[in-house]
């Protein structure tokens, strides 16, 4: 099947949930983006309110709290909310890739004997209990008498307890304060039965994300996953077995060829350009699924106006499916700054969305408009 840009694009809108339907909550939204990055928690919070026909702060806190949804680092290395139910599935196949068994990140970090000490460690100190980081730190240090990964394990980046959230042993417990905790998902989550093995997990994992963000390719997948870190063999058999099972089509998109999942291939025959506008806040899943090199979303010279220093992700304004802008809150204003060559982008689009802004933030916005 060969399909336009501009299909995909409306039909990505509306299974990313952007027209908004009702009575849609904030594990229906967590599920169907495949997890919601979450260093940033407002912004996680907006991603779902942009969703929600009737949004309102706290949602999204309020599901961690009940625990059908759980937070911790995930694809990327980057910490995300995710659905309960399939949590283990996303951490299943990041942990395929194995990358702390690298040289590169041994030598940055610690050795494969110090992580199997920490890794020990910390499940003996986390199975019951919920830790802060400092207390989860000493007690690492006093079982492994190790004073040299002290450093390492207080850091806010939590690069030597990502391989742990990965393999299942840890996961963010509930806030306590400005302070992080940790616990295990064992203790934690209702109805944990640990990581399926990789190829099962393929099985859940390669077709919500197609279904969210495809069609797209498997190296596609793979950045979204691991910044593709995958094994070659290992991400070619996965998505090999779905086609041989029917439950992935290739076809293509402008030319390019990617994976649809089966069942999606009528709906993206039958969608049409969308001319919604859309204001998405930082971090949004929809930049963040295809990834900002992704021509399709995003024009290759305004990638700087989106992917910032130190990983920022912008605001961005969204119509006919493509970026075309970004937007900052500056006191009482929204400032929007529309790519030139985006063409006309509706204003009373964009007045809406602000609108629907200010009230989510309770506070009124004046509209600046400007084009770039």
């Amino acid at each position: 099947m060969k399909l336009t840009a501009d299909r995909v694009l409306a039909w990505r809108m509306r299974r990313q949930l952007l027209h908004r339907p009702p009575d849609t909550d904030a594990v229906a939204v967590v599920r169907r983006l495949c997890g919601v990055q979450a260093q940033v928690a407002s912004c996680a919070e907006d991603a779902v309110a942009a969703r929600s026909a009737r949004p309102r702060r706290g949602a999204l806190a309020e599901r961690l709290a009940e625990r059908s949804l759980v937070k911790t680092w995930a694809m990327r290395g980057t910490l995300h909310v995710l659905p309960t139910e399939e949590a283990a599935a996303y951490l299943a196949l990041v942990a395929a890739a194995r990358t702390w068994e690298k040289g590169s990140w041994q030598r940055a970090f610690v050795t494969a004997a110090q992580l199997a000490a920490i890794t020990e460690a910390a499940r003996e100190a986390l199975d019951g209990a919920v830790l802060t980081r400092e207390e989860l730190t000493d007690r690492i240090i006093a079982a492994t008498g190790d004073d040299t990964i002290a450093g390492h394990l207080r850091s806010g980046w939590g690069a030597v307890l990502k391989p742990l959230a990965w393999q299942g042993h840890l996961v963010h417990g509930p806030g306590d304060g400005n302070r992080v905790t940790f616990t295990s998902p064992a203790t934690w989550l209702p109805g944990w039965r640990g990581l399926p093995e990789p190829d099962e997990a393929a099985r859940t994992v390669i077709p919500a994300y197609l279904g969210a963000f495809g069609p797209a390719s498997a190296a596609a997948f793979d950045q979204w996953l691991t910044r593709g870190a995958s094994r070659r063999a290992a991400l070619r058999s996965w998505f090999a077995a779905l086609e041989r099972a029917g439950t992935l089509t290739a076809v293509e998109v402008d030319g390019e060829p990617a994976y649809a999942r089966t069942e999606d291939l009528d709906d993206l025959a039958a969608s049409r350009r969308s001319a919604e506008v859309r204001l998405l806040p930082a971090f949004d899943q929809y930049v963040l699924g295809p990834g900002t090199g992704n021509a399709l979303i995003i024009a290759p010279h305004r990638r700087a106006a989106v992917s910032r220093a130190a990983g920022w992700i912008s605001p961005v304004v969204v119509a006919g499916g493509r970026v075309v802008g970004t937007w900052a809150v500056d006191g009482g204003s929204l400032d929007v700054t529309l790519f030139a060559e985006a063409g006309r982008v509706s204003g009373t689009g964009i007045e809406a969305e602000a609108a629907r802004l200010a009230a989510v933030r309770g506070e009124p916005l004046a509209v600046r408009v400007r084009t770039d």
